[in-house]
């Protein structure tokens, strides 16, 4: 069967294709093959570094292709020396387990694993390894790579300085019978992954010409950076994961609201799947009218749909509707209790004595004894400004707070000028 379409030029024309192998592209263009990305369960979930070299598998099984996403279960014990400058602390079995069953749940967001045709496979290293000794392994395997060869990898010579362990040295050699081994077992004929790791993933491609005769390619993606150098994925509350426990859907969408003009324009196109034609369109609106930040919205809106739904989309767009535009009272009626309290948390809090049934608290009363105004004259200062909302809705100082007030018979969102929020809870 024939690809879909041409998935060199897709990557190629997203800023996706950083390396290849020779023949890969024809490869690609011309049989539906199996290809894989090996995952480091270093965390419970994946975060939007993963992200990008993910993307590739996602392509990759839209044109047709047969994705494999392989979690390090035995490899995340060894530690991958790719881009690190030291040794890295070795995870206990129990912790990799819960990991793995993290990463699995994160990947079942972005990957298909139900359709009838190319479902993807979700495999563990640890299930071949755990049944291999050491010196079984070094018979068979270690004998066919020297270590002129390995040595002369990136990764190791960048770790020669400062010392690097036979651990982590031997890192590339176990990464490299992965791809022996999903090639032996699933016809696996493409590593995919991030610029860093062709050292690891040519090993492999070397095993299986060494060990069988067999041919085997390697594609990498070039490593994601924001525009002024910082590490991509990181905000000052650390990595951006894709579990909601660990970064909450609204923090998502707000990481790619934030980014500037510049990454807005190569986030779009490595994190989304919209068509070519479409993103041009959105790129020369964004030119034109760069304070509306569409590229940016897009990005943010696609990225939260894809890992966490339309439904889930649809209460962060309220969310941010409620924190940033011009919210109703009724729109913040539409809210549950639970999603009170996650929208305005960081907002000040302000425990106020609960209404009596069919009584009323005058307004001045209500802001001054709360503690949202120091004192009653500044409350009235501001309600003769016009300056004070209750629940999105402007109030003189002749209001009165009644129980239709409480939203959930317990909150009252105050609003002092444009940007001052308050959420005041009735005990």
């Amino acid at each position: 069967m024939k690809p879909k379409f041409n998935l060199f030029e897709e990557l190629r024309w997203r800023g996706m294709l950083h390396d290849a192998m020779p023949d890969t592209e024809e490869l690609l263009n011309n049989e539906c093959v199996a290809g894989y990305i090996g995952i480091d369960p270093s965390s419970d979930s994946l975060h939007i570094g993963n992200l990008a070299s993910l993307m590739i598998l996602v392509h990759f099984q839209r044109a047709g292709h047969y994705p494999i996403a392989l979690v390090g279960g035995a490899t995340g014990m060894i530690g991958d020396p790719s881009g690190k400058s030291e040794e890295r602390n070795l995870l206990s079995e129990d912790i990799l387990a819960q990991n793995v069953e993290g990463i699995k749940r994160d990947l079942q967001k972005v990957l298909d694993f139900d359709n009838d045709i190319n479902p993807a496979k979700l495999v563990n290293n640890y299930d071949w390894f755990k049944e291999i000794s050491l010196l079984d392994f070094l018979r068979n395997v270690g004998k066919h790579l020297t270590i002129s060869y390995m040595i002369a990898k990136d990764s190791v010579q960048n770790r020669l300085e400062k010392g690097i362990s036979f651990t982590e040295f031997s890192y590339q050699l176990i990464q490299g019978y992965d791809f022996y081994w999903l090639w032996k077992n699933h016809q696996c004929r493409v590593q995919f992954g991030g610029s860093d790791q062709w050292g690891n993933i040519t090993a492999g491609t070397e095993l299986i010409r060494r060990m069988e005769g067999g041919e085997a390619f390697a594609f990498t993606c070039p490593l994601i950076t924001k525009a002024d150098g910082t590490k991509f994925g990181k905000t000052e509350k650390g990595a951006v994961f894709l579990n909601p426990e660990r970064t909450s859907p609204y923090e998502l969408y707000q990481f790619w609201i934030n980014a500037s003009d510049d990454d807005a324009k190569r986030y779009i196109r490595v994190f989304t799947l919209l068509p070519q034609a479409e993103i041009l369109q959105l790129e020369q609106a964004h030119e034109e009218a760069p304070h509306l930040r569409i590229l940016q919205k897009t990005t943010a809106a696609e990225v939260c749909r894809m890992v966490h739904g339309q439904a889930v989309l649809d209460k962060v767009l309220l969310t941010t509707e409620i924190l940033f535009g011009k919210p109703t009272r009724e729109i913040l009626q539409q809210l549950s209790d639970a999603e009170i309290l996650s929208v305005f948390e960081g907002v000040p809090t302000h425990e106020v004595a609960m209404l009596a049934k069919n009584s009323s608290l005058p307004v001045v009363d209500f802001l001054s004894e709360s503690g949202i105004f120091p004192s009653r004259n500044e409350a009235r200062r501001s309600l003769a400004q016009n300056a004070v909302s209750i629940n999105m809705e402007k109030v003189d100082e002749n209001y009165s707070l009644s129980h239709e007030d409480l939203l959930h018979q317990k909150y009252v969102l105050v609003q002092k000028g444009k940007k001052h929020k308050f959420l005041a809870i009735f005990v």
